[in-house]
């Protein structure tokens, strides 16, 4: 293509024009460029990755197309070292040169790349991202700690997803450096002086996404163990869904995005709405229920004969404890009629083993001067004192002699 001497050309001709001459150059027609990977993206609609290849000099753009990313033999990812092989040519609706890979082959880790995994490693060993030391998220904070930059995209959707979610919560914000050299020491006094000043039940921390670079603040050592023993509980959103960095493992609760971070920081009003509502319901039926249930209660009790005709059912229970009454006087008759017959019974049989009885049939008793019954001639001597009791009284007597009896004499 030629282009005519003229005073002025369009940005199409001359885009046109370099196209041409890069196309034309044979260096660039095939090359293998070696780089690291930064802005991975994978377009899951075409198949198509985009991505950008970088040194410590400079970087370019690179495309590879589906047909070519069917061969690959691993997941391509930010930081990892790889040679690309492909034409440069211009895209000229972009108006830049890029690199159309045809291949695409690992060549080590990355710089970045090895410095993060080497520091997550030596932080893992030491324990600061074991589960067991992250503390739970207040339920209904009253105060929540922002701390990302004052300008970016993230701050304005917390305060928007906060806000929708739960008024009643108070935002303090705290702006901070999310990228370059400066970043690390300002996000630390911003955590800083949020422990110490901020008042606040829960801390956020992060940016929106980008490259491992412009994420690299967050893999940054000592801001990365300020957050493991920050006293606050703290969430790291940092980049997007399939971000990683190690301020997101030291964090007491990762947020994939900015936005997830709000929604976890803070209830959502609407539920707690709808829980409200449904539980005023349900207490509104249960006291409906209730009083259905006593008021049926109260109508079977009031159509009982007792509540219809209290006086008749006064009149047929006295009745009924008549008719008890003379049943048990009927039984206590009988049983004391029963008593009385045993009682004479018994008194009978004792009269006939009374000594009194034998007495009245002439006998005596004869007692010594102690009282003790005399039981035979044998207890007795002469001279011994003797009280006789007759049935009609007593006489005192002298023993002058006795004689006892023996074999037949007994009983003669």
């Amino acid at each position: 293509m030629r282009i005519a001497l003229k005073d002025t050309l369009t940005v199409s001709e001359i885009t046109s024009y370099i196209k041409q001459l890069v196309d034309g150059d044979e260096v660039l027609s095939y090359a293998a460029v070696s780089g690291e990977i930064s802005n991975f993206k994978a377009h899951y609609a075409s198949g198509h990755l985009y991505f950008s290849l970088k040194d410590e000099g400079a970087q370019m753009k690179a495309v590879m197309f589906r047909s070519a990313a069917a061969t690959l033999d691993f997941e391509p990812k930010d930081g990892e070292a790889v040679k690309a092989y492909g034409r440069i040519s211009v895209y000229p609706q972009g108006g830049q040169y890029q690199l159309y890979v045809t291949r695409l082959v690992r060549d080590g880790a990355g710089s970045l790349w090895q410095q993060y995994e080497r520091l997550k490693k030596q932080l893992e060993a030491e324990g600061l991202f074991e589960e067991s030391r992250k503390k739970p998220l207040p339920r209904f904070p009253r105060r929540v700690g922002v701390i990302t930059s004052k300008t970016g995209a993230a701050v304005r959707d917390i305060i928007s997803v906060m806000t929708r979610r739960w008024p009643l919560a108070e935002i303090v914000f705290c702006g901070a450096s999310v990228q370059g050299t400066e970043a690390p020491a300002e996000l630390r006094r911003a955590l800083a002086l949020m422990i110490e000043k901020g008042k606040v039940d829960t801390v956020i921390i992060g940016r929106g996404g980008g490259s491992i670079e412009d994420l690299w603040a967050f893999n940054d050592e000592m801001l990365v163990r300020d957050i493991a023993t920050c006293p606050i509980p703290i969430i790291s959103a940092v980049g997007h869904e399939t971000d990683f960095t190690l301020s997101d493992f030291a964090a007491d609760v990762r947020a994939p995005t900015p936005s997830a971070a709000a929604e976890l920081a803070v209830p959502d009003r609407a539920e707690y709405t709808a829980r409200l509502a449904a539980l005023d319901s349900s207490m509104k039926n249960s006291f409906i229920s209730r009083i259905s249930d006593l008021r049926q209660y109260i109508d079977s009790l009031a159509g009982r004969g007792v509540m219809r005709s209290p006086l008749g059912s006064i009149e047929w229970r006295r009745k009924e404890l008549e008719s008890i009454h003379r049943l048990l006087m009927s039984r206590m008759e009988k049983i004391k009629t029963q008593k009385n017959a045993r009682l004479t019974a018994l008194v009978s049989g004792l009269n006939a083993l009374s000594p009194l009885n034998v007495i009245d049939r002439g006998y005596v008793l004869a007692s010594d001067g102690e009282g003790r019954t005399v039981q035979g001639a044998g207890s007795l001597k002469a001279g011994d004192e003797l009280i006789l009791r007759f049935a009609d009284g007593i006489a005192e007597a002298t023993v002058t002699n006795t004689e006892l009896f023996y074999g037949d004499e007994k009983n003669g």
